[in-house]
């Protein structure tokens, strides 16, 4: 099994370029290809997403897209109360944190006598979700979803995720869909589900705003629908850092950094420490604990290490902060002696996990904040889905007749310097 092994100080340019350039450069390599799913989509409609099942999950050609009432009833036979009473948990914690998030529906302040402005906050009208399936099942993804767009009041919100070979959706996710309060779901993924949300067909009404991460063909449609719909923050293929020093325990540094790195081969999962003994002792223990996995976990992690993953020694803490800085990963976990130190050194990161007892795999599920993050290094300007994602805010300005006449010279004196007559006008003229 081959592991990158990096030394930062020696790394040539073009090297420290691929890491920030992770599977991005995959995505783009796809572009062309999802420009004609999207057309097709665009003019085809329905049967287009239908055909796209049929090539993509061997679905029939003649099944409904839109998840029936009866089939939400049967997927809830059909999981055990275990996984019931979960699911349960996890989406009582994550509501419960996206509930502090929910902003006054108006604030307003005197600017000056008489001069009122604020904000009204209003949810967005609709929204689709997209849960990816082709790894395995994400009803983890669903609520992380649901739950803010839910809280946030959005009228319309509705799920697109990959069926099964037999025209069926992981019965998790429609569990989950239920305790969130989503009776929307279709049966469809891929770049056609995100041009379906964009454009609408015959079952599936357009919406305003997408939301949710997906694979470099759905990274690639949504870049590519841009403007015509808003696509919601950058999430692609999962990446992760684990920044570490002497002080951790090498098997929870490898549990650890495994966790990210099972998503998906275009996936990215780096150790960054100062500490070289540290770095021998975790590569080993990757290398133990990756013989033990089941396919195609295994593959995944093999896949990573040799891919977008692997070790960064560097000189220091100070030195691995800004490294992770630079990288601006979605999931970061410190492990260090004290970790609340290395925290201050933190400036771009979705997540920031603290101690050897907070591994991502608890906040990817039940602890309350969002697990839906910016990949790509765009944790440096976007922060994870939360209910302001499905919030808007309208200006409010109310003037009383005396506040104008006290404002009036000197939005006349800038109009004039603008050139804008009208603008001045309007104040002049309307002089009582």
């Amino acid at each position: 099994m081959k592991i990158n092994r990096y030394s930062w100080k020696d790394m040539e340019k073009q090297e420290k370029e691929l890491l920030f350039s992770r599977s991005e450069t995959d995505i783009r390599d796809v572009q062309e290809s999802v420009i004609k799913i999207i057309e097709d989509v665009k003019t085809g409609g329905d049967a287009a997403l239908l055909s796209y099942n049929h090539k993509f999950d061997k679905t029939s050609l003649d099944m409904k897209l839109r998840v029936s009432t009866k089939e939400f009833e049967e997927a809830e036979a059909l999981l055990s109360e275990k996984v019931k009473e979960a699911l349960r948990y996890s989406i009582e914690n994550v509501r419960r944190f996206h509930e502090t998030q929910k902003p006054e529906s108006m604030k307003m302040i005197e600017i000056q006598p008489g001069l009122l402005a604020g904000e009204k906050a209003m949810p967005i009208d609709s929204v689709g979700l997209y849960v990816p399936r082709g790894r395995g099942f994400f009803p983890s993804m669903l609520y992380m979803l649901a739950i803010p767009a839910v809280t946030a009041g959005v009228r319309r919100v509705c799920v697109v995720t990959p069926p099964d070979e037999n025209g069926t959706v992981d019965p998790a996710c429609l569990y989950a869909a239920r305790l969130c309060k989503v009776h929307e779901v279709y049966k469809v993924g891929g770049a056609q589900a995100i041009a379906a949300l964009a454009f609408g067909t015959e079952s599936i009404v357009r919406v305003d705003k997408l939301c949710g991460p997906g694979s470099m063909y759905v990274s690639a449609a949504k870049r590519i629908l841009y403007g015509q719909v808003d696509v919601g923050l950058p999430a692609g293929p999962s990446e992760s850092i684990v920044i570490a020093d002497g002080f951790a325990n090498p098997e929870k540094v490898a549990l650890d950094l495994m966790i990210e790195a099972e998503h998906g081969s275009d996936s990215a999962a780096l150790l960054i420490t100062d500490d070289p003994l540290l770095a021998d002792r975790c590569e080993s223990k990757i290398r133990e604990l990756c013989a033990g996995l089941p396919e195609p976990r295994k593959t995944f992690v093999e896949d990573v290490m040799k891919g977008y993953g692997g070790i960064i020694l560097t000189e220091s803490l100070e030195q691995s902060a800004e490294i992770a800085n630079q990288l601006a990963t979605e999931h970061l976990q410190i492990q260090t002696r004290e970790p609340f130190h290395a925290l201050s050194l933190i400036r771009n990161a979705g997540e920031i996990l603290l101690g050897e007892n907070t591994p991502f795999s608890i906040a990817n599920y039940s602890v309350g904040p969002n697990a839906v993050l910016p990949t790509g290094g765009n944790a440096r300007t976007w922060s994870a889905v939360s209910v302001r994602d499905f919030i808007k805010y309208s200006s409010v300005i109310y003037s009383t007749e005396s506040a104008l006449k006290e404002m009036s010279p000197f939005v006349e004196c800038l109009s004039d310097y603008e050139g804008f007559t009208t603008h001045g006008d309007a104040l002049k003229k309307r002089r009582i």
